[in-house]
């Protein structure tokens, strides 16, 4: 029930917000044959598959998915992905996650897979707080919000529907 929550993004702005975050990303990979999705498991991988059919449907770019495993309350713990590092050496990487908060979690991944040789790294978020204790942006983002410290964004993408709402 999403009464009492105020809607940032319902089903379909999100659905837009992500076809232009595609558009963003073909076009500054648009010489590249494949290019790594990696979405921060969870929500964030959730939207490397949407980004993913986006990028097919729009381009010749062959995008490969690679879930990225963070612990969230415990970041220095070690990171887990689906691809091993020699499948994203020498290759294009977008990091993606649903919501950039503090930069925590946006700052650990990208120190992870900077431990290997890249040609290009970016971040893509679906909303992006200006509430940042890290040196982290998104290179792509759905919508930036400035909250309050109290604010939190939450992000459902379910079967049923997908909403960014503001508790």
């Amino acid at each position: 029930m999403t009464s009492n929550k105020n809607v940032i993004l319902n089903a379909s702005e999100i659905d837009n917000k992500l076809r232009r975050i595609a558009y963003q990303i073909y076009e500054a990979n648009v010489n590249e044959s494949e290019i790594i999705l990696a979405g921060i498991d969870k929500n964030g991988y959730t939207l490397a598959e949407d980004l993913k059919i986006k990028l097919q449907s729009i381009s010749s770019i062959k995008p490969i998915i690679c879930k990225v495993t963070i612990d969230k309350k415990n970041p220095l713990n070690p990171i887990n992905t689906s691809l091993k590092s020699d499948d994203y050496k020498n290759k294009s990487i977008v990091l993606i996650d649903d919501v950039l908060n503090s930069g925590s979690t946006l700052i650990y991944g990208v120190k992870h897979f900077l431990e290997v040789p890249l040609k290009q790294f970016k971040t893509a978020v679906l909303v992006n707080r200006n509430h940042k204790k890290f040196p982290v942006k998104a290179d792509f983002k759905g919508i930036s919000l400035s909250t309050s410290l109290h604010e939190h964004v939450q992000v459902e993408l379910n079967d049923k529907s997908w909403l960014a709402y503001l508790e």
